[in-house]
């Protein structure tokens, strides 16, 4: 499996979304609206994206 970067780019708020996901963004680094994450790809990373999808851009 090749590792490459993946930037990650909170576009929504969380203030309505459940505690799950709100963790998620937590152990994803994110902690405002446009602030901006680098992560290698890892099944774990990819599986927080997916949860997380509706409230992230992924470049």
């Amino acid at each position: 499996m090749i590792k490459f970067k993946i930037k990650i780019t909170q576009i929504k708020s969380t203030i309505k979304c459940p505690l799950q996901q709100k963790l998620t963004f937590i152990a994803l680094g994110l902690k405002r609206l446009n602030h901006q994450v680098e992560h290698i790809s890892t099944p774990q990373i990819i599986g927080m994206i997916k949860k997380v999808e509706h409230l992230i851009k992924i470049e």
